[in-house]
């Protein structure tokens, strides 16, 4: 599906570059976390093979936060520059919201800031999450039927839970389902699990589900993810393997469709920003 994705957007970005229009998405780094840079360069590098320039700012990792909306700041204002993407996490002594605040909605790839969490709120075109938009290209993709299914999503953070409870339950054909969000906050939460057509981990706590939270037959999606070190800890126990009609792989799941769906984003922004043809 990734792949598709991104065939659609180099597909794109060349008809952009013929009309005299480069596709910029530009990247912030705070400090020196190599986790981070290893993910700015893997975006960097897809960027590239993509027909985008990729535009960076590396601050130090004393930079205060009036540095860090400077950056953002100039990006923002650049109209050679399309998409903008602050790579989180940012140092301890910054407010991340607050700089993602600072940041212009329609430059923003990871569709994160708050006005276009309403738009999604209010199904108004604008950037989606990119993981939730992801999972949602995933089921359409593969097809899994979502219209009028009982969707159990577990986890309810701002990345992925709340905006992908909101994006399944709109009238959509690839959407439309019956959403419920529960959480470790609830003792009984297997209760609602267990009765998922669909089941969507996004707790962010390694290995919380197993087999005797997924009904047999159901289709699950771990979203949620933690690391120790490089290593990729998934919320669902690859064990669900034996019971589940359909499931993601620990590794390339849904990954690569937030890559994907990140580039969607910044092809779009430049569309937009050229006056181009809505998507």
């Amino acid at each position: 599906m990734a792949e598709a994705i991104l065939a659609d957007v180099a597909g794109r970005v060349s008809a952009l570059r013929e009309r005299g229009v480069t596709p910029a998405l530009a990247t912030i780094l705070v400090g020196d976390d190599d986790a981070s840079a290893g993910y700015i360069r893997i975006k960097q590098r897809q960027a590239a093979e993509l027909g985008f320039t990729s535009p960076h700012e590396h601050l130090p990792a004393t930079a205060t936060q009036a540095d860090l909306h400077a950056a953002i700041a100039a990006f923002s204002a650049d109209p050679a520059v399309h998409g903008l993407l602050v790579q989180h996490p940012v140092p301890g002594h910054l407010d991340y919201d607050r700089a993602l605040q600072s940041m212009d909605p329609d430059k923003d790839v990871d569709g994160m800031h708050p006005l276009n969490m309403g738009r999604l709120a209010l199904g108004i075109p604008g950037p989606l999450p990119c993981t939730p938009a992801g999972i949602e290209a995933l089921l359409a993709h593969y097809g899994v039927p979502v219209a009028g299914k009982e969707v159990v999503i577990l986890g309810r953070g701002a990345t992925l839970g709340r905006p992908l409870a909101m994006l399944l339950a709109q009238k959509r054909p690839t959407a439309n389902a019956a959403v419920t969000v529960v959480h470790t906050g609830v003792p009984d939460w297997p209760r609602y699990t267990l009765r998922a057509d669909i089941l969507i981990a996004a707790a962010g706590v390694p290995g919380i589900i197993t087999p005797e939270h997924v009904r047999p037959g159901s289709v699950v999606i771990g979203g949620g993810v933690r690391y120790a070190g490089r290593r990729l800890l998934p919320d669902v126990d690859e064990s669900c393997e034996r019971v589940a009609g359909a499931i993601t792989p620990r590794v390339g799941g849904v990954g690569p469709t937030t890559v994907a769906m990140l580039f969607r984003n910044a092809v779009t922004a430049a569309e937009r920003a050229s006056d181009g043809p809505p998507r």
